[in-house]
């Protein structure tokens, strides 16, 4: 079983670490994504090229690329793997060797990730983001609330295992969000369709 854990670890690492925001805007003959906005190569930078689909597309491909581990994971090596893979795509998203290890900030693959382990959050998790995002109108900050409250919910009812997991994902998460919260303490945070 650990030759299958480790592969199920690596098949999500190379998934997750394919950069699809950096792709899609080379493709269509933008500015290089990494020199705009934050740097980061997640779907709410791609935004601030005013392409909205491409987006979309960076947001969805990012997602299922978290997914796409964890399934395929999960049919050869079962719930543990599926688990190891969903960790590994995580990592590679934030930590692609192909980009010297400085990739996105995890959110898109969050969800993705969720969907393939427990669809129910996902959907709570979306919720979140969105009813705070209207509200408040910072991305960041409706990832930090929603992935916040994920663990809780997993825990609550009774996926501990996956509970424990998506804590671990959610630290990460907040550790790459660190420059977003010192922003939204300043009160210097762009605005979800801000080109800053």
């Amino acid at each position: 079983m650990i030759g299958i854990y480790i592969a199920a670890v690596l098949l999500g690492y190379l998934l997750g670490s394919i950069p699809f925001g950096l792709i899609l805007t080379k493709i269509a003959g933008t500015e290089d994504l990494r020199s705009i906005g934050s740097g980061n190569i997640g779907a709410t930078n791609v935004l601030r090229t005013g392409r909205k689909g491409l987006a979309a597309a960076t947001l969805l491909l990012d997602a299922l690329k978290g997914t796409a581990a964890v399934l395929i994971a999960a049919s050869f090596g079962g719930a543990e793997a599926a688990m190891l893979a969903a960790l590994g795509a995580f990592l590679g998203h934030l930590f692609p060797v192909w980009l010297k290890f400085k990739g996105g900030k995890g959110v898109a693959v969050y969800i993705g990730v969720l969907i393939g382990l427990f669809w129910p959050a996902a959907i709570v998790f979306c919720l979140l983001w969105l009813a705070t995002a209207v509200t408040a109108r910072y991305s960041s900050l409706s990832a930090l609330v929603a992935a916040f409250i994920t663990p809780i919910f997993l825990w609550w009812f009774g996926h501990p295992a996956l509970a424990s997991l998506f804590a671990v994902l959610t630290l990460l998460l907040f550790y790459m969000h660190r420059e977003n919260i010192k922003r939204l303490q300043a009160g210097t945070e762009s605005k979800i369709g801000e080109k800053k």
